[in-house]
């Protein structure tokens, strides 16, 4: 799929960055993340959160994957988080599933106030790990919870006992208010990065591993304040999709 696109200036934190879309030529690494879980949950609501700081009142089903991507200057190297939004429903499940394939990461959404959604989380982790290299960061991520005090269906505590058991990073969100949406994707880009830092030291030093292992990308780092550029949004939908 042709990954070059027009694109707009996306925006994080209530900032916009005036310098445009970075041209292909000056992004140093690409790591590519997947949002999974049940349809209406929330996915392309933290997805536009995380990309552009936006909210679509008026939101509709995923049809299909889109992707958006979020490019940040961090330690005078450019990242470029292409973040792919899958569709929750079964009957995309075979199409999407093919987009596992390079994903460094994975964030896997539920909804705090529907408990099916919760129990459903396994089975999306199972599919995950039959489809994604093994080594894939995932985050459980809980959305909605500016709707916790009233209308809690699923407790923190089961969320957390459920990510220690599969070995996930896990954090309550929410997509309305930009709460932890920031915090819980670049948790998983540094891990990405520890990741991939590490097999980028074990081929220094062993040339016979350079090609080995899944993943490829390089450092991404936790960003904040004057740290940050945001130059490119590209997206496959418009904001009614979201």
């Amino acid at each position: 799929m042709n990954q070059e696109m027009t694109g707009v200036e996306a925006e994080a934190h209530g900032r916009r960055d005036g310098g445009g879309a970075v041209p292909a030529d000056s992004i140093d690494y690409v790591f590519k993340v997947v949002v999974i879980g049940d349809s209406a949950v929330g996915k392309t609501q933290l997805l536009a959160r995380f990309t552009k700081n936006e909210f679509c009142f008026d939101s509709k089903s995923t049809i299909g994957v889109e992707f958006q991507t979020r490019t940040v200057s961090i330690k005078g190297k450019v990242i470029k988080a292409q973040i792919w939004d899958t569709a929750g429903q079964e009957r995309y499940r075979a199409v999407t599933s093919a987009y596992y394939r390079g994903a460094l990461g994975a964030m896997l959404v539920y909804d705090i106030t529907k408990r099916p959604t919760f129990d459903h989380v396994a089975r999306w982790v199972e599919e995950l790990r039959a489809h994604a290299d093994s080594s894939i960061v995932i985050m459980l991520i809980g959305n909605k919870a500016d709707l916790a005090a009233d209308h809690r269906a699923v407790t923190t505590e089961d969320a957390v006992e459920f990510a220690e058991e599969q070995g996930l990073f896990f954090s309550e969100a929410s997509a309305l208010s930009g709460d932890n949406v920031d915090k819980a994707f670049f948790r998983v880009l540094e891990h990405i990065y520890a990741a991939v830092s590490k097999k980028s030291l074990d081929s220094s030093a062993d040339p016979a591993k350079a090609n080995g292992g899944a993943l490829q990308g390089d450092k991404i780092d936790v960003i904040s304040g004057a740290d940050m550029e945001i130059s490119e949004l590209k997206k496959l939908s418009s904001c009614s999709s979201c």
